[in-house]
């Protein structure tokens, strides 16, 4: 151990050891400025320097536009925003359209280049005899009606079944592009759909409210249980426009979603479908 003490005090006493450093003036030979620092001393300055050029960096890059001149970052996140400003591209394309007919039409009824049309007279008295004709039944149609009638009276066929699951006709929740699908090994029991601000929010069957609140990390949230214990969940509203225990019907409007200042602040509109406590992937029911 005593050797070992010995070996370490030359190393020890050789890195405290301070050198001089000094700038003197080339023409009188006077000194202007000096430092004096040791091994130790430098190797504590240089560490201090990296650490801090290391935290000044990692700012500039997360805290600044020049985060997006860097090969491969951000790429996920501007996709999203592709497809949002190219849907709203092409609504604005369609209504600019629709204005440059209506215009056109305008100009051409105000120069005269468009004749009215020619209305061709009618004849009410021959109109009322052919409708009477067609709602009047023949003499075969009552025979094959009675008929009818008489050999499905007792037809057990003829009763009316309950709707099963695969006479469901399910209502699209938003308009909108899917940005991630359902993945129940990822623990995703939804869909993330990217819509355009204040977008109508439907409910896809009709059913009962049974939860509409506020919470912290999916914003406005709407539930809905429908029969044959299916359950819609619509999550990332800005509004909504039911409450618990209200009766909805199927295709009718629930809930506002997208920020209608149009911020990108990446809260996308998520819906989830359960049955009987299983989730459902809405892509199978549902034409998206």
């Amino acid at each position: 151990m005593k050797k070992k003490v010995t070996n370490l005090k030359p190393f020890i006493q050789k890195i405290r050891f301070k050198y001089r450093v000094s700038v003197l003036n080339e023409n009188t030979l006077d000194e202007s400025w000096h430092i004096r620092l040791s091994r130790m001393s430098v190797f504590i300055y240089g560490s201090i320097f990296v650490f801090l050029t290391f935290i000044i960096l990692t700012i500039l890059i997360f805290a600044t536009p020049v985060s997006r001149y860097l090969p491969g970052y951000g790429d996920a996140g501007n996709r999203s925003k592709i497809i949002q400003n190219s849907m709203i591209i092409d609504s604005l394309t369609n209504q600019m359209n629709l204005q440059e007919g209506y215009l056109g039409l305008l100009k051409q009824i105000i120069n005269g280049s468009i004749k009215p049309d020619s209305i061709a007279s009618l004849d009410s008295a021959g109109l009322k005899e052919r409708a009477q004709s067609f709602i009047e039944k023949s003499r075969k149609e009552k025979l094959f009606d009675e008929k009818f009638e008489k050999e499905e009276k007792y037809n057990l066929s003829s009763i009316e079944t309950k709707p099963n699951e695969n006479m469901y006709v399910f209502f699209r929740p938003t308009k909108g592009v899917i940005s991630s699908s359902f993945d129940i090994e990822e623990q995703q029991f939804g869909i993330y759909i990217i819509t355009a601000p204040n977008e109508n929010v439907m409910s896809v069957l009709a059913g009962t409210v049974v939860y509409a609140a506020f919470t912290f990390d999916y914003g406005w949230v709407i539930e809905i249980q429908h029969e044959n214990n299916y359950l819609s969940i619509y999550k990332n509203n800005t509004r909504l426009l039911k409450k618990v225990g209200d009766e909805v019907k199927a295709g009718e409007s629930i809930a506002i979603t997208g920020d209608p200042k149009g911020k990108k602040d990446g809260s996308q509109f998520y819906f989830e479908l359960w049955k009987q406590g299983k989730p459902v992937n809405p892509e199978d029911v549902i034409i998206f």
